[in-house]
């Protein structure tokens, strides 16, 4: 029962941080534009959020392989240690994520219906990040 609490509570705490930071707040942002140009602050926002959705579902498809819903590598069922779980896991997580898609390791069961969620995150937050810049930039041309 607590891998799936474990599970539960990553993936709503991945989805939350997302729409938090698409949704702003009353709070002044803690980056805006300069003088019209891409600036740092939105970098490192767009970076962290990216890190932190690989690492999330990275440990959900971890904490899947413990209850049978597995990854499979090139077509075969192999059971890696734990260790390898994990890097598997942290690299279908990233290859899902940037909607590459290598195919080389695929999942089975819940986990496709949780790599679909993730790509379609992945495919989102882009979206999110330009739309944000486009509202700092009418906030600091409305002020």
């Amino acid at each position: 029962m607590i891998p799936w609490l474990a599970l539960l509570l990553t993936f709503l705490a991945i989805i939350i941080s997302i729409f938090q930071f698409i949704r702003g707040g009353k709070r002044r942002p803690p980056f805006e534009l300069r003088e019209g140009r891409f600036s740092a602050e939105i970098f490192y926002a767009f970076l962290i959020i990216y890190v932190s959705v690989l690492l999330g579902f990275g440990l959900i498809y971890f904490i899947l392989s413990f209850q049978g819903i597995i990854l499979v590598e090139d077509g075969e069922l192999r059971q890696p240690s734990v260790i390898g779980s994990l890097i598997h896991s942290m690299y279908f997580s990233g290859v899902t994520l940037l909607t590459i898609g290598y195919g080389d390791i695929t999942p089975v069961g819940l986990g496709r219906l949780i790599a679909l969620i993730q790509a379609l995150i992945g495919y989102i937050i882009p979206a999110a990040f330009v739309l944000k810049l486009v509202q700092s930039q009418q906030r600091s041309r409305s002020e």
